[in-house]
C-alpha cells in the first residue's frame, strides 16, 4: 500500500487515504440534513485522485454525443468514440469523477469497477430536435446496478418546459437521496426572458447556482460568468449594491455567494473549445474566486491522449495551488 503523504500529488492515483481530511469534514458539514449515504458518497468523490481531500474537483464529463452528434464531439479526436478510452483519461489524469449516461457508463463499468467515482447523467438533449428541453434516459436504480456516486440531472431556468424539469428534478433528488446517492444540477438559464449573449450574463448564472442550491444540490454545475447584467428587474439591484463584476474571479466570487455563501459545491464548465492558455486562465480565476473546481469535457477529450493529459495536469496543479 502507498504510504500517506503532506504532498498529496504524490500518492498514487485512486488511492482513498483512510484519514478523511479537516476540509472535507468541513464541506460535509456545510449539508446538514443529508442521509449518512449522500455524505458517504460525497466522501468517496472528494477524497479521489490529485485533488483527493482538498475540497476541490476536477470532473471528465462526456454527454456530448447526445447533445451535438458523435462526429462534432469525438472527430477531432477518435480515440474517443471508445468509451474505455474515456474511463482511462479519466483515471490515468488523476481526475475526481467521470460523468456520462447511461450507455457509456454500462460499457466500462465492470472493466473499471472502483478506479473512479461515477455520476450517472439522467437526462440528454439532442441537436435534432429545436425544443429546450432534455428527456430522461436512465434512472436513480441504473445508477445504483452501476456503482456510481451520484447521478446528474439539467434544468434550464427560464425555459417553456423549466418548471416540468423541476418537477422531475424534484422527485430525482428525493429518490436518489434517500439511495444514499448524491446529486449533480446542471444548471443552464436559457428561454423565456433570458437573451441569448445573456444565458452566461453574471445576474443569470448567479441566478442558476441559486436555483439548483434551492433544489438541492449537492454539487452545482453552471458556466463561467461573463460580464454585464442580463434581467432588467435585477440591473438596479446590482448597481446600488455595486457588485465586482470587473474580472472573472469577481464573477465567480458572487456565484459563490449565490450558492448559499459558498456552502455548496460548484463547478464551473469549461465551455466552448479553445487554446489552451485561455483554459488555463479561466482556470485561474475560477480558482482565484473561490470555485471548488472545473467540469471539462470537450477541451480535454478533444485533445489527442498527450495533449490531453498535459492541460488536465496543469488544470490540477492550478487548483492544488502549484501553477
Amino acid at each position: 500500500m502507498v504510504q500517506a503523504r503532506d504532498d498529496r500529488t504524490e500518492w498514487a492515483w485512486g488511492y482513498v487515504p483512510m484519514q478523511v481530511t479537516r476540509r472535507v469534514k468541513e464541506i460535509l458539514g456545510w449539508y446538514e440534513g443529508e442521509y449518512p449515504g449522500v455524505k458517504t458518497n460525497l466522501v468517496r468523490l472528494l477524497m479521489q485522485g490529485r485533488l483527493a481531500g482538498t475540497g476541490k474537483l476536477v470532473i471528465l464529463p462526456v454527454d456530448q454525443g447526445y447533445e451535438h452528434g458523435p462526429a462534432r464531439s469525438f472527430a477531432p479526436n477518435p480515440a474517443a468514440y471508445d468509451p474505455h478510452y474515456l474511463f482511462q483519461l479519466g483515471i490515468d489524469a488523476g481526475l475526481s469523477a467521470y460523468a456520462a449516461p447511461l450507455g457509456p457508463l454500462e460499457q466500462g463499468c465492470d472493466s473499471f469497477a472502483g478506479q473512479i467515482p461515477l455520476i450517472l447523467k439522467l437526462n440528454s438533449a439532442n441537436s435534432l430536435s429545436g425544443l429546450q428541453d432534455q428527456a430522461v434516459t436512465a434512472t436513480v436504480d441504473d445508477a445504483l446496478r452501476l456503482g456510481c456516486v451520484g447521478v446528474g440531472f439539467t434544468i434550464y431556468p427560464g425555459a417553456d418546459a423549466c418548471y416540468g424539469q423541476m418537477e422531475e428534478l424534484r422527485e430525482i433528488t428525493r429518490e436518489a437521496k434517500r439511495k444514499g446517492l448524491l446529486v449533480v444540477v446542471w444548471s443552464y438559464p436559457r428561454g423565456g426572458k433570458v437573451s441569448k449573449q445573456g444565458e452566461t450574463a453574471l445576474d443569470i448564472v448567479a441566478y442558476a447556482a441559486h436555483m439548483a442550491a434551492l433544489m438541492g444540490a449537492n454539487i452545482i454545475k453552471v458556466k463561467p460568468p461573463t460580464k454585464g447584467i442580463d434581467l432588467d428587474a435585477a440591473k438596479p439591484t446590482y448597481e446600488k449594491a455595486k457588485v465586482p463584476d470587473e474580472t472573472l474571479a469577481d464573477r465567480v466570487r458572487h456565484v459563490m455567494q449565490c450558492a448559499f455563501n459558498g456552502k455548496r459545491l460548484v463547478v464551473f464548465s469549461g465551455g466552448e473549445a479553445k487554446d489552451t492558455e485561455g483554459i488555463l486562465e479561466d482556470v485561474r480565476q475560477i480558482a482565484a474566486g473561490g470555485g471548488h473546481g472545473s467540469i471539462m469535457g470537450r477541451n480535454s477529450f478533444q485533445r489527442p491522449r498527450e495533449q490531453a493529459l498535459e492541460l488536465l495536469d496543469e488544470v490540477t496543479k492550478i487548483y492544488l495551488g502549484k501553477a
